[in-house]
């Protein structure tokens, strides 16, 4: 793939607040006036599953997750009892037939758990719910937590796909986000990964940390090009003091807009240079890697864990705060844990706030999601598949891309509408072009920046 050459104007002009398009409408939508669905009896579907595990040794300073910080060992045996209970409860909903072609462990930090704790896990999963026979298993690592025990517990359980959260690899950046990790650590764990006959090694970093600079960066990135990841996810740092006040400890320590604009443009630089084929956002991966071969043949998927390769796919998230889509519907179980407990504790399924997608959602969605993830639109594909008349339903919104067509984001045709290279940077813009809530929402200031 030919490098990407971004110009900063562009970038400035389309860093405007915007939805990432983790599912549609966004979570801010979503409502505690909501009737979970009723299962389906008759429909089976191939299942993702994602679970949510919260606990952390310490607390990183850039982290907005939902996370339990704690030194208390036994709060993961506890709170793997609850969790399969919910499994139980979860299973009884799925339409016979259905199996599970896809797992994912989040957090917090998944490695938290003891060894045998991780192959309880993979046991009470796989006890559970029917297995197809090939599936994608993958586990989200703090490699400062991971020993060769547990990298020989998770093969056990079967998993067989990791993301690494690296962030950043200066000393200075590391020590200012508490989150100290000699990059000898992080070649550590990637090793025992590959060893163990892990397929698929994710990195994650993050532009936009108190002091990094771009040269700390480009040797950050330098550094991380040594270890050979299969895929890397370059997120952008969220400054959310007023829902982690830790963080207004760096406050001034803080890149300026200007800088973390270039820090966005030396990493697609340089990865697309190194030969990363740029799935779109904040994603990258090899050409030979899965999530590459997904974006080519068509099956990239958008969920709450950003990219994935399988579509079609009913998202089942269980554990605290955790969010499905199944059946035309979103929704997310309780964010506290005592009240997680409280609801399990009573036989309840532990929902918090969901949302029914009406008729346009749907069409909506699936042409968003047709963007976000293939970057073009056939219109006479997607007017049978949707049962619409594609560039009649859409002919204000088409007509509102004249501006991206003339900085070369996207080329429309007579048949379809395609996502430039460089539109693949900007692909949230793209989609929010296609988005019916959009104006009321940006209004109320609900989005973070789209760069």
């Amino acid at each position: 793939m030919n490098p990407i050459t971004v110009h900063l104007d562009q970038l400035r002009k389309y860093n405007v607040p915007g939805p990432r398009y983790t599912s549609y409408p966004p979570a801010t939508h979503f409502t505690e006036e909501f009737t979970p669905p009723l299962p389906n009896p008759h429909t089976p579907a191939p299942l993702s599953l994602y679970f949510h595990l919260p606990f952390c040794a310490k607390q990183c300073l850039y982290c907005g997750c939902t996370n339990i910080v704690t030194g208390d060992q036994s709060k993961s045996a506890e709170y793997l009892g609850y969790l399969k209970r919910e499994m139980a409860m979860r299973a009884k909903q799925m339409a016979p037939g259905s199996e599970v072609v896809q797992i994912q462990l989040g957090g917090g930090t998944p490695t938290f758990l003891l060894p045998e704790e991780i192959e309880q896990l993979g046991e009470i999963i796989r006890a559970t719910f029917p297995m197809a026979k090939t599936i994608e298993a993958g586990v989200e690592i703090d490699p400062r937590s991971l020993t060769l025990e547990k990298v020989k517990a998770l093969h056990n359980a079967g998993f067989n796909r990791a993301s690494l959260g690296v962030q950043d690899t200066n000393p200075d950046v590391q020590k200012t986000i508490a989150r100290i990790q000699p990059l000898e650590q992080v070649a550590e764990a990637n090793q025992w990964l590959r060893d163990s006959g892990v397929e698929s090694i994710n990195f994650d970093l993050i532009y936009g940390l108190p002091g990094q600079t771009l040269e700390s960066f480009n040797q950050t990135m330098d550094d991380i090009l040594t270890l050979s990841p299969d895929r890397l996810a370059v997120y952008s740092y969220a400054h959310i003091p007023w829902i982690k006040p830790f963080q207004k400890s760096f406050e001034e320590r803080l890149p300026n807009v200007e800088t973390k604009l270039q820090l966005l443009q030396l990493a697609i630089e340089k990865l697309t240079s190194a030969g990363y084929v740029y799935i779109g956002m904040d994603h990258f991966a090899k050409p030979s890697d899965a999530m590459s071969k997904a974006l080519a043949n068509g099956t990239l998927q958008r969920n709450f864990q950003g990219y994935s390769t399988l579509k079609g796919v009913d998202l089942h998230g269980m554990g605290m705060s955790s969010i499905s889509h199944a059946g035309g519907c979103y929704f997310q179980n309780k964010k506290d844990l005592d009240l997680y407990y409280a609801d399990l504790d009573s036989g309840n399924l532990p929902l918090l706030r969901g949302y029914t997608m009406t008729a346009e959602d749907k069409i909506r969605y699936d042409t968003i999601m047709h963007i976000m993830c293939n970057l073009y639109v056939d219109y006479a594909q997607l007017s049978k598949q949707l049962g619409i008349d594609f560039a009649d339903y859409f002919k204000a919104d088409l007509a509102s891309l004249d501006d991206l067509e003339a900085d070369g984001l996207v080329r429309r045709e007579s048949g379809g509408l395609h996502v430039t290279p460089l539109g693949r940077l900007f692909i949230r813009i793209v989609a929010m072009r296609f988005d019916a809530y959009l104006q009321n929402d940006q209004r109320q200031g609900r989005y973070s920046q789209t760069v």
